[in-house]
C-alpha cells in the first residue's frame, strides 16, 4: 500500500519543534457592497506537524474560508497566519504561488479535474505547472493512482468516472508535488457513504503511514474516528476544541 511506494515525503528539520501550522488574531472580513461580511474572526490555534485536524461547523461557520485561507488562495483582513515557517500574511503574489505548488495539496468538494484530461494528465498537471521532468511527474502520478485503485482507470475521462473515482483522482493531484500538508475542503460532500468513508480513510491513511498533516473542513462526522484534534467553528469563531491525541 502507500507505504511501498518509493516516492519519499519532503522533511522539513528546521521546523519540527515548531507548529506547521499558527493563526494569530486572524480574521478575514468581506466587502459586499456597504455591508461587511465576517468569515473568520481572531481565531487563535495552533497545528503540529502529523496532526489530522477536523474543522467543524455548519455551513457559513467560516470553515472554508480558514481552509483557503491556510491553502494561501486568499489574504487575511488581519491577524498573522504562519504555515511550515512561511509567513502567508506578508507573502508576496509569487511567494503565495509557490507555497500553493510546492507545500500544501488540496482536495476540494466539486473535485475541480479538468474535463478534457484524462486521470493521469489531470493528476500530472501540478508537477508539469511546478517544473517537474514529464517523466518524474507521470511516474509519480502512476503509483499514486494504483495506490488509489485507479490502476484501469488512467485513460479515462473525468466524465466517464464515479464520483469517488473522480476524488481518488483529485488525491493524486493534491499529492503529486509531495507536500508535507493536505487540506481537503468537504471532501466527501458530494460522494454517497460508501465512497466518502473510503476517501477519508484514504486521507486517515496519509496521515498515520506518512506522518502528514491533514486538515479536513466538513460538517460530517466521517473523520471523526480518525481525528487527533476537532476544531469547532460557529460564526466564524472558534466555539470549542477537542484533543483526542493519544
Amino acid at each position: 500500500m502507500l507505504d511501498q511506494l518509493k516516492i519519499k515525503r519532503k522533511q522539513m528539520p528546521s521546523q519540527k519543534m515548531q507548529p506547521v501550522i499558527r493563526a494569530d488574531n486572524l480574521t478575514r472580513i468581506y466587502s459586499l457592497g456597504d455591508s461587511d461580511i465576517v468569515g473568520i474572526q481572531q481565531i487563535n490555534f495552533e497545528i503540529e506537524h502529523g496532526d489530522l485536524v477536523v474543522l467543524k461547523g455548519e455551513s457559513g461557520s467560516g470553515k472554508s474560508t480558514l481552509l483557503s485561507l491556510m491553502a494561501g488562495l486568499d489574504r487575511p483582513t488581519s491577524g498573522e497566519l504562519t504555515v511550515a515557517g512561511q509567513n502567508l500574511t506578508r507573502a508576496s503574489d509569487t511567494d503565495l504561488t509557490r507555497f500553493r505548488r510546492e507545500v500544501v495539496g488540496m482536495v476540494f468538494q466539486s473535485f475541480n479535474l479538468m474535463p478534457t484530461l484524462n486521470v493521469l494528465e489531470n493528476a500530472c498537471l501540478p508537477g508539469l505547472l511546478a517544473g517537474q521532468a514529464f517523466d518524474v511527474a507521470r511516474s509519480r502520478a502512476a503509483e499514486y493512482l494504483e495506490w488509489l485503485g485507479l490502476k484501469d482507470r488512467l485513460t479515462h475521462l473525468p466524465a466517464q468516472l464515479s464520483g469517488g473515482e473522480m476524488q481518488r483522482t483529485a488525491i493524486a493531484r493534491a499529492l503529486i508535488n509531495d507536500p508535507a500538508i493536505v487540506l481537503a475542503d468537504e471532501p466527501t460532500g458530494n460522494l454517497d457513504s460508501r465512497n466518502g468513508q473510503v476517501v477519508i480513510e484514504l486521507l486517515a491513511e496519509l496521515n498515520r503511514k506518512w506522518k502528514r498533516t491533514v486538515v479536513i473542513a466538513t460538517h460530517s462526522a466521517l473523520a471523526d474516528a480518525f481525528a487527533t484534534s476537532q476544531i469547532y467553528l460557529k460564526d466564524g469563531k472558534i466555539s470549542n476544541r477537542i484533543e483526542v491525541k493519544g
